[in-house]
């Protein structure tokens, strides 16, 4: 082959008290459409993406390159074309889906032959966390745990048979800003209690009990009571969405969008009334990828 197109689900993190374990692709898509010429370019075709950079600093030439440098192989000058529903820095795991994309890229163009667990490993230790990283390569449900650096363990599920509504605001949130907000150290008992609802939050979205998923959602105690401060109309939006319907509400990732889990019959209708609450944010209904990354 001398052209690929390599599509990647975008992702939300932690849903609430799932904090750097779990994640979910969403119908959201990174798509790179990719062929062989005697330079490299790389062509943005939205805003979705840097608009002033050289080849050399951009994180999906930079992956790439890694990737095929860690096999032992050369890395050919390719054209490629960008299109992502994924603004930057807003929680939607964009950076986690150019760094599946750019392991992706080379190997198909170095015929590296990797296996999906070589993928979510190295996206997972670029990353430094695998919540992001195992959704975007498996798409569905990801429960990780990064057992050393360089390896994870994921337990994927699909058939997440709910719908999702985030709130992007006009506002980004590095995720090392989001970060900087948290506290060192928690209390043992107050560890305990977050733990118990990260596990319970886990086994109510494995047994798809999305009423008690939703419960759990709002129950977190890892991220969000230090975050909340940063995130324009947290509270607000998360008491509509509850009025409205919503099984829970929590930040997609680090933030600043929210997402909420709502029942699939009259999701356009809530969606559209959250729309008119929050008309300074962008309101998408979606629903959980069931493919992961495709390449054809």
């Amino acid at each position: 082959m001398s052209k690929w197109r390599i599509t990647v689900p975008g992702s939300t993190a932690n849903l609430g008290p799932g904090f750097d374990s779990i994640g979910l692709g969403l119908a959201l898509y990174l798509t790179l459409d990719v062929s062989l010429q005697d330079e490299w370019e790389i062509i943005h075709l939205d805003s979705n993406g840097p608009s002033d950079f050289t080849i050399d600093e951009h994180l999906l030439y930079k992956i790439a390159k890694k990737t095929a440098e860690l096999y032992q192989a050369t890395l050919p000058a390719c054209r490629v074309e960008m299109a992502s529903e994924l603004p930057l820095a807003r929680g939607l795991g964009s950076s986690a889906a150019v760094i599946v994309a750019g392991i992706e890229l080379a190997n198909q163009v170095c015929e590296l032959q990797l296996s999906t667990q070589d993928k979510l490993d190295l996206s997972s230790a670029i990353e430094g966390h695998p919540d992001n990283a195992t959704a975007s390569v498996l798409g569905g449900l990801t429960i990780s745990s990064m057992q050393t650096e360089d390896t994870t363990d994921t337990l994927h599920i699909n058939g997440i048979d709910a719908a999702f509504v985030v709130y992007i605001p006009d506002v980004e949130l590095k995720t090392a800003d989001a970060r900087s907000v948290l506290p060192e150290k928690l209390a043992r008992s107050y560890a305990v209690t977050a733990s118990a609802n990260a596990n319970m939050l886990a086994a109510s979205l494995m047994a798809k009990d999305f009423e008690r998923a939703g419960r759990y959602m709002e129950l977190d105690k890892f991220h969000e009571p230090y975050r909340a401060t940063l995130i324009p109309n947290f509270a607000a939006i998360k008491k509509t969405a509850k009025e409205y319907g919503a099984y829970g509400t929590a930040l997609s990732g680090a933030g600043p969008t929210m997402i909420s889990l709502v029942p699939t019959e009259g999701a356009e209708a809530f969606a559209e009334k959250m729309q008119q609450a929050f008309p300074k944010h962008q309101v998408i209904l979606t629903k959980a990828d069931e493919h992961g990354i495709r390449v054809n």
